[in-house]
């Protein structure tokens, strides 16, 4: 949820780790700030502020004045997302033991910490904060007794939690200590340096050579040097991961915002998501991620999808696509109700797990329950060396390069697709003929060009746009594989605008939420044309009856919708199966340009953080 960075080599703590910072800024934007220990110092310099990183960098102009602070090669910095406490000064991190000697930067929360917090102020440790972190900082002091490392380990074995915390000590100028439950923490691994993050956006700049840590681990840091030991202190040893993007794909590359350049990355993402996967000539798909050959797929009697927020609306998509290619009964659920549900899991039942960054809290603990009552569990992620990629030990990594828009886009197109060509390898072992296996592979090979001729159509959208930007209450409706659309169009609209809008199946809208309806609540409706068009043409009348204004998505050339809405958004006409991607494309660019107009923070939408790794 929040952003870390600690550094610790030859070159200037401050400066690295600031512009860590802004690569995870879309992480957490509360607040801020970071602490360093100058050579020779008698303690910590830190400096932390509410607001953005730009705030912490004018700030640190007047407070780090000190040649010796701008030149400390040791230091920890952090951009909050607030959990305990509304984000202020005091509440910001990094937060300081009770003597000042030891700094923690923490992602998670402490679940105990008002018991901890009460034990510790009855032997005279005195808190600042309203923040759970802080008792971190005293309790790794308590446990002190001239080793770093153990004082972590033994504060922590006290936590009930989760956690990704990196600490820094007066008595230790040359170390940091990093560890991780629940929360992911990654070691960019350098000559003369190295770097803790808790992403790699943060550490692609100096190196493409990563470690991320399991739950348990505890790192102590040097100049160029690593130990990692379990809580435990039994030494552990984690895979070296080569990343396999550059700096340039976190850069806004000339575009406004983040989220504009990742939906115009759709046709590239969705080629690189597909490409070496598709086998046209047998009608199937090749995942080797998978693990799994024709009869272990062949043995799979039922699928049960785990997920949250927009991962969960392409789950949804991938309901369909494994009971209609596959003949598999499927079954989505929020991921933060599985493992509460007891849910019913027998041999040869497949969990699959989605999520962009593979470290949602929620769906975490659905795989973890899953794996419990030996479930096949397979996971769907873009973010490679991410927890649910690991622990799932198989699955398929959506190769979209990285999404640092808050609002997912390309993830959400390239987990449809993907779930696309794993539906269509599970129907090859059961009744799927090879001519209709391979008329979906070549539809799937067309998947960039569709999404091309949508963002062709932006100067249309925006048009559309212009004529809304101002309302306060949306709609979205759909049937069939367009009901998730709706439900992901009316996601994108209120994550990034700020609109009420709710997204419906067209035929529960007469069953209550038409009540609502007025002249200025717009009714955007996801209507290509395939089957249940002509009942979502009655809902939409029944709308206009309202006298709501109706917006259409539409198939190019489709004269029939014309007389029954008010204004059109057309995609490229596609199999029904497809559909979903060019009306989520269109759907995402209508958003944009709402909120865009409205003059919001679209990278940044209050209250929201790209990863959610609390419960």
């Amino acid at each position: 949820m929040c952003g870390i960075v600690g550094y610790v080599g030859s070159g200037k703590a401050a400066g690295i780790i600031v512009s860590g910072l802004h690569r995870l800024e879309y992480r957490g934007y509360d607040s801020a700030g970071i602490a360093v220990y100058p050579q020779g110092a008698d303690h910590l310099q830190v400096v932390k502020t509410p607001g953005k990183i730009d705030d912490l960098e004018k700030l640190m102009l007047t407070e780090f004045q000190d040649p010796a602070v701008l030149n400390a090669t040791i230091g920890i910095g952090h951009t909050r997302w607030a959990t305990h406490g509304e984000p202020n000064q005091v509440n910001a991190h990094p937060h300081m033991s009770g003597q000042g000697n030891f700094a923690i930067v923490h992602n998670g929360i402490i679940e105990n910490y008002r018991d901890l917090k009460l034990k510790l102020e009855k032997k005279d440790h005195h808190f600042r904060s309203e923040t759970d972190s802080e008792v971190l900082a005293h309790l790794i002091e308590e446990c002190y007794e001239g080793d770093l490392r153990a004082a972590v380990a033994a504060a922590l074995e006290q936590v009930e939690g989760t956690y990704g915390i990196a600490v820094i000590c007066k008595e230790h100028p040359d170390m940091i200590v990093a560890a991780r439950k629940g929360s992911p923490i990654a070691i960019g691994v350098c000559d003369d340096a190295t770097i803790v993050a808790s992403d790699v956006s943060a550490i692609i700049n100096h190196t493409n050579k990563v470690i991320f840590l399991d739950d348990g681990d505890v790192l102590l840091a040097r100049k160029g040097d690593i130990d990692i030991t379990s809580l435990k202190n039994v030494p552990v040893s984690r895979e070296l991961t080569n990343i396999d993007w550059d700096l340039t794909q976190i850069e806004k590359g000339g575009y406004e915002h983040f989220m504009h350049k990742e939906i115009h990355e759709q046709p590239e993402a969705l080629a690189n998501a597909i490409r070496g996967r598709l086998v046209v000539e047998d009608g199937t798909s090749k995942l080797s991620g998978m693990q799994m050959d024709a009869y272990e797929l062949a043995r799979i009697d039922r699928v049960l999808i785990a997920a949250c927020g927009t991962s969960f609306y392409a789950g949804m998509v991938g309901k369909y696509y494994f009971e209609d290619f596959a003949d598999i009964p499927a079954e989505i659920q929020q991921a933060a109700e599985f493992r509460y549900r007891n849910p019913i899991i027998q041999r040869d039942t497949c969990m699959l797990a989605i999520s962009q960054s593979g470290e949602t809290a929620d769906t975490l603990a659905a795989v973890r329950e899953a794996k419990r009552k030996g479930a096949i569990v397979l996971g769907l992620c873009n973010v490679v060396g991410s927890t649910i990629a690991r622990e799932a030990g198989r699955g398929v990594y959506l190769h979209a390069g990285p999404e640092i828009g808050v609002a997912s886009t390309k993830a959400f197109t390239c987990q449809v697709a993907v779930l696309a060509m794993m539906a269509v390898a599970l129907g090859r072992t059961r009744r799927l003929s090879i001519q209709a296996g391979r008329q979906i592979a070549e539809s799937l090979q067309k998947v960039p060009e569709l999404a091309q001729k949508v963002l062709d159509q932006e100067k249309a959208i925006i048009t559309v746009a212009e004529k809304y930007a101002g309302v306060q209450d949306a709609f979205f409706i759909g049937r069939g594989y367009m009901y998730p659309c709706a439900m992901e169009g009316a996601l994108k609209l209120k994550e990034i605008s700020y609109i009420h809008a709710e997204g419906y199946h067209a035929a529960e809208l007469k069953h209550g939420p038409i009540a609502l309806l007025e002249e200025n609540v717009p009714v955007f409706a996801c209507c290509p044309d395939v089957p249940g068009k002509s009942k979502t043409i009655g809902n939409m009348q029944e709308c206009r009856a309202r006298k709501a204004p109706v917006i259409a998505f539409a198939t190019e050339g489709d004269e029939e919708i014309a007389p029954h809405c008010d204004d059109l958004i057309v995609i490229p006409r596609c199999p029904e199966f497809l559909a979903p991607i060019p009306v989520v494309i269109a759907e995402q660019l209508l958003a944009y340009h709402v909120a865009r107009l409205r003059g919001l923070p679209i990278d940044q939408p209050r209250n929201l953080a790209k990863s959610v790794t609390v419960e």
